[in-house]
């Protein structure tokens, strides 16, 4: 007699840690993807224009470099980064009057990987942190992914309010601020010099991490350089600087840095070597050959003079493109232009209409850590041509105004 055995019951797999159903993805990569087609003009991304990239210096840099000390190149190397490259780097920030080692430096795979170091060495879950408002949203994501308690600070159109932060300082003992001062993402906007000498003070008086992000402060097209939060008194011992060659020589090369206290640094070091143990060591030598060979201050004037030009293309045109009563930021430099439409506008639901007219930005909402606006949007200028950024508007003139 033959025995059927009853079919087992399928059990289901455990279920995702709980920080990955919370954190959402990023809205910039969904529109991308959704707005892929070619005769979409898109100012939703935030890429650097590709045609400025310096293609044959950077690659007569690898080539050398694979020619030379190819053994070197592709074998693993330190996680803190190769020293000829944090030395070239330190030297950059010393002659830009901050006084910098090698040893204050580590190499991260991009910037965005730097916040997740310093999320992880930094914060615990359920601790509260600050951040501006509006909010670079790939931030609020690494810091959503620790567990943070994320808390906006009120910010104009220049910035954090100082008397603000003290009060959200005093009132929720946050563990530290997150702040890019400089032609912030996603509104351009920079902090003038006497609030980063306040938020300085503050950190010191109340005991705060600042984490200063950097990735466009290079961009300048007008105006003069604001000096770091980090060079000033109070701000020594306490803030980490990070930075980027993504938008000045090849994002793809995915070379960043941290710059900070040395304990700090090292639990980056080992939060590193449990992600990816060090950044490629052919990108790095890469790196350091191009300055080496190369004026990177020269060519990174060059692409802000392009830039500038994108810049006023957009500017002329936003006037007729936006319905009226709309306002913008100007920045002085770096990628974006962040607009804000009369009270009732909500640019989220409008997209799917913008978008069947071959054109796109990215709606304001998710950059918001608290109760978003959502009358705002971010638009970048760099990557069309000026004939493409007039056409862009005008289809988006087809599309709010009619």
């Amino acid at each position: 007699m033959t025995v059927i055995e009853p079919a087992l019951a399928a059990v289901p797999t455990p279920p995702l840690a709980a920080r990955a159903a919370s954190v959402g993805g990023s809205p910039v990569r969904d529109i991308l993807a959704v707005t892929a087609r070619p005769e979409v003009i898109n100012f939703a991304g935030g890429l650097p224009a590709p045609g400025l990239f310096d293609k044959a210096a950077i690659a007569a840099a690898f080539g050398a470099v694979l020619a030379e000390q190819p053994e070197r190149a592709l074998q693993y190397s330190t996680t803190e980064g190769e020293p000829v490259l944090r030395a070239a780097i330190a030297a950059r920030f010393g002659a830009r009057g901050l006084d910098t080692g090698a040893d204050d430096l580590m190499i991260t795979t991009g910037s965005q990987q730097a916040l997740s170091l310093l999320a992880t060495a930094l914060i615990e879950p359920g601790e509260t942190i600050l951040v501006e408002s509006p909010c670079y949203l790939a931030a609020l994501q690494a810091f959503g992914f620790a567990g943070a308690r994320i808390l906006p600070v009120p910010c104009d159109a220049a910035g954090i309010d100082p008397a603000a932060l003290d009060e959200l300082v005093a009132l929720h003992r946050p563990k530290l601020l997150y702040t890019v001062p400089t032609f912030q993402n996603p509104t351009g906007r920079t902090l003038p010099a006497e609030r980063r000498a306040a938020i300085a003070e503050i950190a010191a008086r109340r005991g705060l991490w600042i984490i200063e992000d950097d990735p466009y402060g290079e961009l300048r097209f007008e105006g003069e350089r604001a000096p770091w939060i980090a060079s000033y008194p109070g701000a020594e011992d306490r803030t980490v600087l990070l930075g980027s060659f993504s938008k000045v020589m090849a994002p793809g090369m995915r070379l960043g840095w941290l710059r900070g206290p040395a304990a700090l640094l090292r639990a980056c070091v080992i939060a590193k070597q449990s992600a990816d143990l060090h950044t490629p060591t052919v990108n790095q030598l890469a790196a350091a050959r191009y300055l080496a060979d190369n004026d990177l201050d020269a060519h990174v004037a060059h692409v802000a003079g392009e830039y500038r030009v994108h810049r006023d293309a957009m500017l002329a045109g936003l006037g007729e493109a936006l319905p009226e009563g709309s306002s913008w930021i100007r920045p002085e430099g770096g990628m974006f232009v962040w607009a804000k439409l009369p009270e009732g506008y909500d640019t989220g639901a409008l997209l799917p209409e913008v978008v069947k007219h071959d054109v796109a930005y990215v709606p304001g909402a998710p950059f918001y850590a608290g109760e978003p606006d959502r009358s705002t949007l971010r638009m970048c200028f760099v990557t069309q041509t000026p004939d493409e950024i007039r056409e862009g508007l005008r289809r988006l003139r087809g599309a709010l105004v009619g």
